[in-house]
């Protein structure tokens, strides 16, 4: 495909991203621009935070990567609600980090504010702790930012306002996608992608959760209240064998 379209490796892991998101109901339209010319070597190791790292580390890579603050770093983590984990726990590939991996909503930001009660797979893995679902897994990180006085109630706040997800969903991933490029010198190919689907969900508890399994950390809202789904406690399955779902 590259070969035939003369398209940049870095132009095209761009525009695949933007595709796939575009499947998912409750996606914004993204922005795509095309013209990155490809490194000519690899970066060095160390770059991308790693799911144990402390969170004062996590936050000083985003601000020192492109200027990006506390907040902004939680609205790059809106894309976990549409990934599930292969690596990290080979033993368990394609397990999601929320019970709606194919929805763009709100249920991560919700779900990674429960109480954990186990591990889907091996316990004591570098990066895991406690998920509150079977079939759910957790990411360190994830934990730590829904509970950090910083980042805590623009986290909650997501739970909610699906508006606003997609709005700073929509800002975060135009921002990622010229970092390091003048926007000036891209091609702005946003409007060849398709439209994404509506969102035909509301917030919830997934069932067998409610208010009082919830870890509160924002010191300045309430936690929303939600209804919870009726039936047995929900267990997350694993997603689709799909390169899109990896992380």
């Amino acid at each position: 495909f590259l070969a035939r379209s003369n398209m940049s490796v870095a132009d095209f892991i761009q525009f695949a991203g933007a595709v796939g998101v575009s499947n998912c109901p409750g996606a914004p339209p993204l922005p795509v621009f095309v013209g990155r010319k490809d490194a000519t070597q690899p970066a060095p190791d160390g770059l991308v935070p790693e799911p144990f790292d402390l969170i004062d580390d996590v936050l000083a890579r985003f601000a020192d990567a492109g200027g990006f603050d506390e907040l902004e770093v939680v609205w790059f983590l809106i894309a976990h609600t549409i990934a599930a984990q292969n690596d990290i726990d080979p033993t368990i590939p394609r397990t999601p980090l929320d019970s709606t991996p194919t929805l763009l909503d709100g249920q991560f930001f919700i779900e990674t504010q429960l109480r954990g009660t186990g591990f889907p797979g091996k316990a004591g893995i570098q990066g895991t702790v406690e998920s509150p679902l079977k079939g759910e897994f957790r990411l360190q990180t994830d934990h730590l930012l829904a509970r950090d006085s910083r980042t805590a109630c623009e986290w909650q706040s997501f739970g909610t306002d699906q508006a606003k997800l997609q709005n700073r969903f929509q800002f975060i991933f135009g921002a990622m996608g010229q970092l390091g490029h003048d926007p000036n010198d891209l091609i702005d190919c946003s409007e060849v992608l398709p439209t994404p689907p509506d969102l035909t969900t509301l917030p919830h508890f997934p069932a067998g959760k409610s208010n009082s399994d919830v870890e509160q950390a924002c010191a300045e809202t309430p936690f929303p209240v939600f209804r919870t789904d009726p039936g047995p406690q929900t267990a997350v399955a694993p997603v689709p064998s799909s390169p899109i779902f990896n992380v």
